[in-house]
């Protein structure tokens, strides 16, 4: 069981570390291999200070290579993320091959300029510009820390990046 190739996609600066962190440690610990993707090469830069070498820019990446796809939050995701035109089209092929997707905090709009979130149950940290692109996604939004729908997950912040992962982790249970 296991070994499967999660890919989560951080802000290049002020991602929100424990939302990178708790779900890796959750992922590594079920023997899932992790990888760490931004919108570009370098060193991403964490709110609360983590520092994080990038392994592969999302540019650089093909749906055929992630196992599952799962994007942290924090401050930088509206700026870095929401746009991303190479993050969007990832996430709309991961989608389609039937792998699961995830987001969380500010993180879940990508999945809604991307259109996989139209008539799915979905959360995001409660700030009214990230719920309105939930809802101009068609997505049904729901006030819970975690929410799976099919082969998405969303989480709403912080609190809940351990729940968020081991929600995560389920989907690539075979």
């Amino acid at each position: 069981m296991g070994g499967r190739h999660v890919v989560i996609v951080i802000a290049p600066e002020r991602f929100r570390d424990e939302e990178l962190e708790s779900p890796r440690q959750v992922l590594v610990r079920e023997g899932h291999r992790v990888s760490v993707a931004s919108t570009r090469p370098g060193e991403a830069t964490g709110m609360l200070g983590a520092r994080v070498a990038i392994e592969v820019t999302v540019a650089q990446l093909r749906a055929e290579d992630c196992d599952a796809l799962m994007i942290a939050g924090g401050g930088g995701a509206p700026a870095h993320l929401w746009d991303a035109e190479p993050l969007i089209a990832l996430v709309k092929a991961v989608h389609a091959a039937g792998r699961p997707v995830g987001a969380i905090c500010l993180a879940p709009p990508v999945l809604a300029r991307a259109g996989i979130l139209h008539r799915r149950r979905a959360t995001c940290f409660p700030t009214e510009r990230a719920l309105l692109e939930l809802k101009r996604g068609g997505a049904i939004t729901v006030a819970e820390p975690v929410v799976r729908d099919g082969t998405i997950v969303t989480a709403d912040g912080p609190e809940a990046a351990t729940a968020f992962g081991e929600a995560f982790a389920q989907l690539l249970v075979p």
